[in-house]
């Protein structure tokens, strides 16, 4: 039997070790990352981002926020859709039509006797039932539709992913796997508005007959929308171009402050903007800058600025919708589509003598913090500046460029060719580029 002394000499060391042992359990608690774990917050943390993500891709792909009151029960869209043979009027949408006027399908949604049915030529492409069927199973990439009976379409609405998705035509063209956030450039949306049949509410809003509406809306062409038509009612510009702007890219906006052409707000203020204002959907917006009249008429005279529903379907839908599109990368460019030696070379001139990164500041190729500029500033014309609060343009992001060859650059694709825009610029800015510095300026923006 140990001694009392020895005993006592012994409890102390014990207690000394185990108040080590329980410390350490702590500090391994609290900074377990370091050797593999991970703390509480962080976890949380990533738990969330990775909410986020999945419900605003579900949000941008799917939820038409109840805009189906205006494209169904106002324009009665589901009508020409569906067709008289299917309950509807006029000769319907076709398969053919559809692809024809740009809306996309989605292959991953369609099961995989129909994808064989499809490759085998076994599939009725010339008939509406054919799009009705497509668009109830959400293969029609940005539109969504229900039932009133076997083989009828009862309502339809449209979702973000219209006019800001692609897909990449691995099945066939306008057919494979979505691509979100790229611009739908080949979409004729006014075509689409167009075939409505009932356009009185549209021609009501702007004070004018159906037949201007179509023509109107005839106007804009295969990746055009004019946003601004319902608040300002401005169809064309000064030398008779229609004032429609080219559908913009949804992607690579992470750090970007100003969103639209024109900087009219930030990526949520611009969602809010258009779920209520663009695509009809039932919620809340705010913005007094629409109570001016005289820049702002329509939107003044029916209150657009002070929009309330109730229930609101869109407002707790915008924070992971804009989450997801944050999440969206800037696509890289197809291998050979650039020249890399030139490309490098152009890179050098960006930075330096054509002075691009001035206003594109890499990596966002916009700038960090304000980024407006006055027309006169890149040498372009107020008309669509002049269309918005800001009387300004927003420096565009660059990345991705070739995903909008198509339907051209700038806000309303004046020019053609990346080659035209540089050209401008070097006009413009008296940069005094020679031939084959601008053709290597082109290849780096083609890298991009």
């Amino acid at each position: 039997m140990p001694s009392r002394s020895r005993v006592l000499s012994w409890a102390p060391r014990a207690l000394v070790g185990a108040a080590l042992v329980f410390v350490g359990g702590l500090m391994f608690g609290a900074f377990g990352a370091l050797s593999g774990g991970e703390p509480q917050q962080d976890a949380v943390n990533r738990q969330n981002a990775s909410r986020l993500f999945q419900e605003g891709r579900q949000t941008f792909r799917f939820d038409t926020f109840g805009d189906e009151a205006f494209w169904t029960g106002s324009l009665e869209l589901n009508q020409a859709i569906a067709g008289a043979a299917n309950g509807g009027v006029g000769p319907g949408v076709s398969p053919k039509t559809a692809l024809a006027l740009g809306l996309k399908v989605d292959v991953d949604a369609l099961p995989d006797n129909l994808q064989r049915a499809l490759a085998q030529g076994k599939v009725n492409l010339d008939d509406p039932a054919t799009t009705i069927k497509l668009i109830k199973m959400n293969a029609v990439v940005g539109v969504q539709g229900s039932s009133s009976g076997p083989g009828k379409l009862g309502s339809v609405g449209i979702t973000c992913a219209l006019c800001h998705s692609q897909v990449d035509n691995s099945f066939a063209a306008g057919i494979g796997h979505r691509l979100d956030g790229w611009p739908n450039r080949d979409l004729n949306v006014g075509g689409i508005i167009g075939a409505a049949p009932n356009l009185q509410p549209v021609a009501d809003l702007l004070g004018v007959d159906v037949a201007t509406v179509k023509a109107v809306l005839a106007s804009w062409g295969p990746g055009k929308f004019d946003a601004e038509l319902f608040l300002d009612g401005k169809a064309f510009q000064p030398d008779g171009r229609s004032a429609a702007t080219v559908i913009p890219a949804a992607f690579g906006l992470a750090g970007v402050n100003l969103h639209t052409y024109t900087g009219w707000g930030s990526v949520p203020y611009w969602n809010a903007f258009v779920a209520n204002l663009e695509m009809h959907g039932q919620g809340n917006f705010f913005d007094p800058r629409l109570d001016d009249a005289a820049k702002f008429p329509i939107a003044a005279k029916n209150g657009f600025g002070h929009t309330h529903n109730t229930p609101d379907l869109i407002s707790p839908k915008l924070p992971a919708l804009h989450a997801y599109q944050l999440d969206l990368p800037a696509p890289k460019p197809p291998p050979g589509s650039f020249d890399p030696k030139a490309a490098e070379r152009g890179k050098m001139l960006f930075e330096g003598k054509a002075a691009c990164a001035g206003c594109h500041v890499p990596p966002t190729f916009s700038e960090p913090g304000q980024n407006l500029h006055t027309p006169s500033e890149i040498c372009t014309d107020p008309f669509q500046a002049n269309r918005s609060p800001t009387d300004m343009y927003r420096t565009t992001p660059l990345a991705g460029l070739f995903t909008r060859e198509k339907g051209g650059f700038y806000h309303d694709g004046r020019f053609a060719s990346l080659g035209q825009v540089v050209d401008h610029y070097d006009s413009c800015m008296s940069l005094g580029l020679s031939p084959q510095e601008k053709s290597d300026l082109v290849e780096y923006l083609k890298s991009l």
